[in-house]
């Protein structure tokens, strides 16, 4: 949800297009919005507060995007900012945008199974034939999985309801 202050000259649409650019530290083609972090802006003012949702507890990355949203709004001149984590919602895995895993799947990152699908596709050859190697890849969202088919090993990012 986005909500706006009638009154005030800085608009919501515009800190939406900023903070578009902003992108997850450890998955650096994917957008706070496309993750599904990103919920809401307001506007008091002069003052700009931007709330998100961490992915997991504990996630090591939300300092770095917290830093990155007021570094973004400063290079526009937006110097009043509060960037505040919330937890509600709680963030889930089904809040990724289908650009957003599109994103995942083209940097090589097997993207979270949606409703319906039961097997990890491979990001390099979309086999269906993968094993889990370990529970935790390159970061603790991520589990290593290698394809069976092409051998390549993959993170994928696990799902969290």
């Amino acid at each position: 949800m986005v909500m706006n202050a009638s009154e005030n000259t800085l608009d919501v649409s515009t800190i939406e297009r900023i903070l578009s650019k902003v992108k997850d530290p450890e998955i650096p083609v994917i957008s706070i919005r496309d993750l599904g972090i990103l919920q809401n802006i307001v506007i008091t003012g002069n003052l700009v507060t931007v709330e998100i949702i961490p992915t997991y507890s504990g996630c090591p990355a939300m300092y770095a995007i917290q830093a990155d949203i007021k570094k973004a709004l400063q290079m526009h001149q937006i110097n009043e900012v509060e960037v505040k984590l919330v937890d509600d919602p709680i963030w889930s895995t089904e809040m990724i945008t289908t650009r957003g895993r599109a994103a995942m799947q083209s940097y090589g990152i097997a993207p979270p199974l949606v409703a319906g699908e039961k097997n990890i596709r491979c990001p390099q050859c979309s086999s269906e034939n993968t094993v889990r190697i370990s529970e935790f890849g390159s970061t603790a969202c991520k589990a290593l999985y290698r394809c069976e088919d092409c051998l390549e090993p993959f993170d994928y990012f696990k799902c969290h309801a």
